[in-house]
């Protein structure tokens, strides 16, 4: 994610990023723009990561018939997946499945848990591994990203803020180009994920219900867990989505000025 270091790097040469020139180029309703789009995208950031919060403490105080590993291991028995191992993994919110090694990684509260929300984590835990087994296309997709994406996560910020900087000393746009275009794989990558990540929890709903696991409170109670998980994935695109646009009409609009 770019961070407000990059974005005030654009205007570390002037100081508080206002000159005669720079207003008279438009700079400085960029730079109204820019933190604009800080300040929206971090409060739904903050308001989406409340919600998901929420939901995860009021569904966890509900007992559920089995504990996330029993659910996970059930849930992939019955889908004739034998080749993925459930595991317990540190931490929380750390849950995630691992096409790599094929494992089902549940952080402690979910992997020894009977409640709604170890139960649905879990659940759509294995709806990624029933993706992987069926060839998902979209999970494909996300997995050839990966090496693109770690390379442009490390390397593309550093790229983009040095571009930035020789900009706003009078240089070329060519090297924020380029830090730019390697941020754009993040910002693809993240768009990738919505639709498997959806998809992942369609699947565990749809499993919880035809298993007869969830009767329809708890199948609600667990479609509202599994909602604001995938809502944080949705916050993250759109700011993605929304700096790299920004960034874009930024270096475009140098590129007339030069």
């Amino acid at each position: 994610m770019i961070t407000l270091f990059t974005f005030l790097a654009q205007y570390g040469y002037y100081g508080n990023g206002y000159t005669p020139d720079a207003a008279a180029s438009g700079y400085g309703s960029m730079t109204i723009i820019g933190f604009l789009i800080l300040t929206v995208t971090g409060i739904i950031g903050y308001a989406v990561q409340h919600a998901l919060q929420a939901s995860v403490r009021r569904n966890s105080a509900i007992a559920a018939p089995m504990t996330g590993a029993d659910t996970a291991r059930l849930m992939l028995a019955q889908n004739g997946i034998t080749d993925v191992q459930v595991i317990s993994t540190p931490g929380q919110l750390t849950d995630h499945y691992n096409p790599a090694n094929k494992t089902v990684n549940l952080s402690e509260n979910v992997y020894n848990c009977a409640t709604v929300t170890a139960m649905a984590v879990a659940a759509h835990e294995c709806g990624h591994a029933v993706q992987h087994a069926r060839a998902y296309p979209w999970l494909s997709m996300r997995s050839s990203l990966v090496p693109m994406v770690n390379i442009g996560s490390r390397l593309g910020q550093i790229v983009l803020m040095a571009g930035l900087l020789l900009v706003a000393l009078g240089g070329g746009t060519t090297v924020a180009w380029i830090g730019l275009a390697l941020f754009g794989t993040t910002t693809l990558f993240a768009l990738v994920t919505l639709p498997v990540e959806f998809d992942a929890s369609r699947r565990a709903l749809a499993w919880l219900q035809s298993s007869g696991l969830a009767d329809r409170a708890m199948h609600g109670q667990a479609g509202n867990a599994l909602h604001w998980a995938a809502m944080t994935y949705v916050a993250a695109a759109l700011s993605s989505i929304a700096m790299l646009v920004y960034y874009a009409f930024y270096l475009l609009n140098s590129s007339r000025r030069d």
